[in-house]
């Protein structure tokens, strides 16, 4: 192989070229196990949960965590699920670390002991993401049908910094908590947080079931971007803010997964390699296994990851239109949930002609009474909160 990279007129790579360098992903999702004590109405994992006799074994994970060393990736976040629910979670951890990648654990908290978070920490844990669902504890255990849940979720962040370790707080936003966003900020910066996501419900798979319940007014929307740009304002050099908006009042979408195939790579607890956590909603696709075949092959040459990236798949007004390498037409996954063709322009596009459609979908919903949550757990009430 070469060392140097050489790039055609085309914007292909030569022959002689190794594209792991090239093209390497910065960041894996490895989704360790779809178990979860939590019930939340927004759950991103897909509709159809992996079993826990499908779950790669402690092996296979340090294998991939060697592979994504040796293939040029940065970071790893250990998510599920609940990535906690893995007696195995050390083991994984420690290998990372060896393989050279840092190493981020996505964690709803609440089955964490000090003692073990110490030891993920020295075996080469180097931070932890915490979500929570409201600072009110009674909202917060209800939206997450979790008893208990807020006040244990607090515990751990005191743990997290009396360990010196960087937390990040993950605060989905919607109609249920959004009037609470001034205080959630407040907390972050309480509890020593160095970074905040306020990240409002993208509609797909479990959050799809609840949107009525979940979307916001416009107008609320519009407040909680007002109240972020101050708080990026006041607090510079103390948290950063990261805030994801709602497609729906979007004007142009977002960059799936920063463009398709082109710096995250998601691992499911069963072992299938996907190019977004939704992936496998898409029809027409072939999903490959870490358990016969390299990261490394997949990243580059699956199919799975060649169908949508770059942006030779494009229909117009995609295909001519100027912001195509910035946002590559947005989501896929919900292009088809909504248009039926996974190659249409994503509909948060305001270029897309389902855009007006679609954004009176938000409109309607988000003034409507707010109905109960259908929560994660088929069968589970409001009633089995605290």
């Amino acid at each position: 192989m070469s060392d140097t990279i050489q790039e055609t007129k085309t914007g292909e790579f030569s022959a002689d070229v190794d594209l792991s360098c090239a093209r390497a992903p910065v960041g894996l999702l490895a989704e360790l196990t779809h178990r979860c004590p939590l019930q939340c109405p927004y759950c991103s994992n897909p509709v159809e949960l992996e079993r826990v006799n499908t779950e790669l074994s402690t092996e296979d994970w340090k294998r991939v965590m060697r592979e994504a060393g040796e293939l040029g990736i940065l970071q790893i976040h250990l998510s599920g699920g609940e990535p906690t629910a893995r007696r195995d979670l050390e083991e994984i951890v420690e290998e990372a670390a060896k393989a050279g990648l840092y190493t981020n654990l996505i964690t709803a908290g609440v089955l964490l002991k000090r003692e073990r978070l110490e030891k993920l920490r020295d075996l080469g844990l180097d931070h932890v993401q915490l979500s929570i669902q409201d600072v009110d504890a009674e909202n917060a255990n209800r939206i997450a049908s979790y008893k208990g849940g807020a006040e244990k979720k607090h515990e751990v962040t005191k743990w997290v910094r009396e360990l010196d370790m960087p937390l990040t707080i993950n605060a989905p936003i919607h109609r249920q908590n959004i009037d609470n966003l001034p205080a959630i900020i407040d907390y972050a910066v309480k509890v020593g947080a160095g970074r905040l996501e306020v990240a409002h419900i993208q509609y797909y798979a479990w959050a799809l079931k609840n949107r009525a319940a979940l979307m916001p007014t416009k107008e609320a929307f519009m407040k909680t971007a007002e109240i972020v740009n101050e708080a990026k304002e006041r607090l510079k050099g103390i948290l950063v803010i990261d805030f994801v908006v709602p497609d729906y009042y979007a004007k142009y979408p977002k960059p799936c997964m920063g463009g398709w195939g082109r710096g995250i790579i998601n691992v499911t607890p069963s072992g299938k390699v996907l190019p977004c956590h939704a992936a496998e909603s898409l029809p027409g696709l072939e999903f490959d296994n870490v358990r016969d075949r390299s990261l490394s092959d997949i990243w580059l040459k699956g199919q799975a990851f060649e169908k949508y990236r770059g942006t030779d798949w494009m229909k117009e007004p995609c295909k001519s239109c100027p912001r195509k390498e910035i946002d590559f037409g947005g989501c896929r996954c919900q292009a088809f949930a909504l248009t039926g063709d996974a190659a249409n322009t994503d509909p948060a596009c305001s270029l897309s002609p389902m855009h007006e459609e679609w954004a009176q979908v938000a409109t309607e919903e988000s003034h409507t009474e707010t109905p109960e949550f259908i929560f994660r757990r088929m069968g589970s009430t409001p009633a089995n909160a605290g």
